[in-house]
């Protein structure tokens, strides 16, 4: 354990394990208590006091978790059963941190949500069970106060925050039906008006769901395993905005492609998505789904926002290069553009100030360590692995909110110590032949610069496909209603003389008395402004048709007919 900015030196409060079994280690919620696995026993510190509270024997326990309050201790080990095909025991443990007794043992044959969800206030622990999610109340694990029962239940999230607690369920659609996520507000689960909300879809063989902060909406990305139109190796993924409320929509991205990428500010009023084939976009969003601000397109497949919601990092891990934006959200100005190559990890630390980025295995098993930047780009520590060693997980601390204050944002680096090797820019290959010869600067794609999408003052504002469509059919009747009320105008009336120059451009309507003469009259104004039209796409370099270059020769023609037959009124 090593003490954070600005001194970096190991802590006193726990001292080093250096067996070669640790595989985990949690902290609490609020970062008081600690506990680690060493593959003999499972260790539980108080971090404040450095006593060593309790110790499980535990050898084969592969994840930890601590409950909202400290009350309860989560252990999950691989489920196993006996050769001769009786069941196994009991794989997930819950044990009262006070007292270090068990409370509880359940089967969990899953890793996947293997641990108990509970509310903040641990009044509500959730477990889904068969299909089923099964809530108990006050930690009484024994007794289950309430059942969620849908067909086939494949996930769901329990909403964060105080009372009224609600849940966000998934339920795959089979045979034909589609999938749906609905939202209940617990315990109000039964009959049929009892959601809600409900958002209903196809394509989707799995789901996340993201609540926000407030919990008054969750976000779901929808996601297959196969891309039919074979656009993409990654399946097909779709962004779907439910509020509790009841309101629902699909949220509209302007690209096409993966969503690589979605966070919820922690004001719960905003969110921003990654997504689209490279070079991504990323956009922040509103509670209607309306894009905010598009900060165009660059390498990232990851957003994270601040603990305080003040400043978004854009980044470019796995396999791209780790290329960071790091964006001041109020005034949408670029802060810094670190580099973290190697990167398999990324966390804010809970100041708001540090960000802390990591090679960890297995997922890369060279280059191993972990770097401590300020967010205006400077690298205030680093530490490598040795070249024998890995490096598996690395943290934070954590703390509650509203512990550190929000600080004014700082444009100007902080000064480190540290010397920042930024890799070199690698240069694209040039074949011998072109190596003396100045550059042509070719472009795989075009870079889109950032844009504010929010309506300016006096400006209008951008208008839904729909409210295009209507305003054109609208314009189109008016249009029509015009010309039909010239065409029923009283034959003495003579045009203008403003009427009479502008023949030429524009389909005034000339009275003869006479009303096949008048449609004659229109039909020639007609192709002359069409001929005008064709010689402005000529000018403008455009490459014209055998047909439209023959309609241009014929302007004489016309022009001499329609005067002949304007004298002849």
């Amino acid at each position: 354990m090593v003490n954070g900015p600005p001194h970096f030196t190991e802590s006193t409060v726990f001292p080093r394990e250096s067996g070669k079994n640790c595989k985990v280690y949690t902290f609490s919620k609020d970062g008081t208590l600690f506990a680690w696995g060493n593959g003999e026993k499972i260790n539980v510190t108080n971090v404040t006091n450095k006593g060593l509270l309790h110790s499980f024997d535990l050898p084969k326990v592969v994840c930890l978790e601590f409950s909202p309050k400290n009350t309860v201790l989560a252990t999950w080990q691989p489920y196993t059963t006996s050769k001769d095909g009786t069941a196994g025991i009991p794989n997930l443990q819950l044990y009262d941190i006070k007292t270090g007794t068990c409370l509880k043992s359940f089967i969990q044959k899953k890793m996947q949500n293997w641990c108990p969800s509970w509310s903040e206030d641990e009044t509500v622990c959730a477990r889904n069970v068969n299909n089923e999610v099964h809530f108990f109340e006050n930690n009484n694990l024994n007794t289950i106060a309430n059942k969620l029962h849908l067909q086939k239940i494949n996930d769901f999230v329990l909403s964060p925050g105080p009372q009224p607690y609600k849940v966000a369920v998934y339920v795959p659609g089979s045979k034909g039906a589609p999938s749906f996520v609905r939202l209940y507000q617990y315990p109000n689960f039964d009959g049929p008006h009892a959601a809600l909300a409900n958002k209903s879809f196809f394509k989707a063989d799995k789901v996340t769901m993201l609540w926000n902060k407030k919990a008054t909406a969750v976000l779901v990305i929808a996601s297959t395993d196969v891309d039919k139109t074979g656009a993409s190796y990654y399946g097909e993924q779709t962004l779907h905005y439910i509020a509790t409320n009841g309101e629902s929509a699909v949220v509209q991205l302007p690209k096409n492609g993966p969503i690589y990428d979605v966070v919820w500010n922690s004001s719960s009023t905003e969110f921003c998505a990654v997504y689209g084939f490279m070079p991504a976009k990323a956009t922040i969003f509103n509670l209607k789904c309306d894009p905010v601000f598009d900060f165009g397109t660059g390498p990232r497949n990851a957003a994270y926002y601040s603990p305080h919601g003040h400043i978004l990092v854009l980044a470019g891990f796995g396999n791209l290069r780790g290329q960071m934006e790091v964006w001041d959200v109020k005034n949408y100005k670029l802060i810094s553009k670190p580099v973290a190559s190697d990167s398999t990890y990324f966390a804010w630390c809970p100041d708001g100030e540090h960000i802390l980025t990591a090679t960890c295995a297995p997922r890369l098993r060279v280059n191993n360590g972990f770097k401590i930047w300020h967010y205006t780009g400077s690298v205030l520590h680093k530490y490598d692995v040795p070249s024998n060693a890995e490096l598996w997980q690395v943290s934070w601390q954590p703390f509650l909110d509203g512990i550190f204050p929000t600080k004014t944002i700082s444009y100007q680096a902080v000064p480190s110590d540290v010397p920042n090797e930024e890799p070199k820019a690698a240069t694209a290959y040039r074949p011998p032949a072109l190596r003396n010869k100045p550059n042509t600067n070719s472009k795989l794609h075009e870079e889109e610069p950032p844009q504010n999408m929010k309506p300016q003052p006096g400006n209008d504002k951008p208008l839904s496909k729909t409210a295009l469509k209507n305003q054109r059919k609208h314009e189109a009747k008016k249009a029509a209603k015009q010309e039909a009320r010239s065409d029923k105008s009283p034959p003495d009336l003579a045009p203008t003389p403003a009427a009479q120059s502008s023949a030429q451009n524009t389909i005034s309507q000339s009275t003869s008395g006479n009303p096949e003469v008048d449609k004659k009259i229109k039909n020639l104004k007609k192709k002359l402004k069409a001929i005008e039209q064709l010689k402005e796409q000529a000018t403008a370099g455009k490459q014209l048709e055998k047909n439209q270059l023959e309609k241009i020769q014929k302007e004489k023609a016309l022009l001499q007919e329609l005067e002949d037959l304007e004298l002849g009124i």
